[in-house]
């Protein structure tokens, strides 16, 4: 039953299409923005709105960024010896709260050519000597890993992958910082 009520429910399942929000969840966020915070409402879609339209990947290594090149291609201060490879860009963020890793990194979400070329633009530039791939443990991901080896063996880079303590088939946001930590520091050879 809808009561008539279809600018409510447009919202409410417009809620219930963002990851881990079920319908029960979405009909609170939506009664709460429409009956008791209209400005929390205008200011989410406005905060929305201005991410849509200023966040965009780094031409460099596909983080998220708000210009052309990320503050982590652009540090001086970050080690492009060393090289993690993660799938997503929000893994970055993950990453960088475990305050374990120092190096640059790589967001392959897809193996396209075009993606592999940045790849070897972008280890040539920065005189990649390691590789850590920090994605989701699993037989498919293990055959990624072979994969891009593979491509990078005229290079010479040693290759590591996290270290076990990251559960196999859980993404990254849903490790706990010290497993994340540890599986950082005892990374294992590929």
């Amino acid at each position: 039953m809808k009561l008539g009520l279809d600018k409510f429910y447009e919202l409410v399942e417009a809620f219930e299409s963002l990851p881990t929000i079920g319908k029960k969840s979405a009909q609170r966020l939506a009664y709460h923005i429409v009956m008791h915070d209209n400005y929390c409402g205008i200011k989410i879609a406005h905060s929305i709105e201005n991410a849509i339209n200023s966040i965009h990947r780094c031409t460099k290594c596909g983080c998220m960024s708000e210009h052309e090149i990320c503050e982590i291609c652009l540090d001086d201060h970050r080690d492009g010896a060393i090289l993690c490879i993660v799938q997503s860009a929000k893994d970055i963020f993950t990453i960088e709260e475990s305050k374990q890793f120092t190096g640059k990194y790589f967001v392959i979400s897809e193996l396209e050519e075009s993606m592999l070329e940045r790849l070897f633009d972008f280890i040539s530039e920065h005189k990649t000597k390691e590789i850590l791939f920090a994605i989701t443990p699993s037989l498919s991901n293990d055959a990624f890993i072979l994969f891009i080896e593979d491509k990078l063996q005229d290079y010479a880079i040693n290759f590591n992958k996290i270290a076990q303590g990251v559960p196999t088939g859980v993404s990254l946001e849903n490790v706990d910082i010290l497993s994340l930590a540890k599986a950082i520091e005892s990374k294992v050879k590929v």
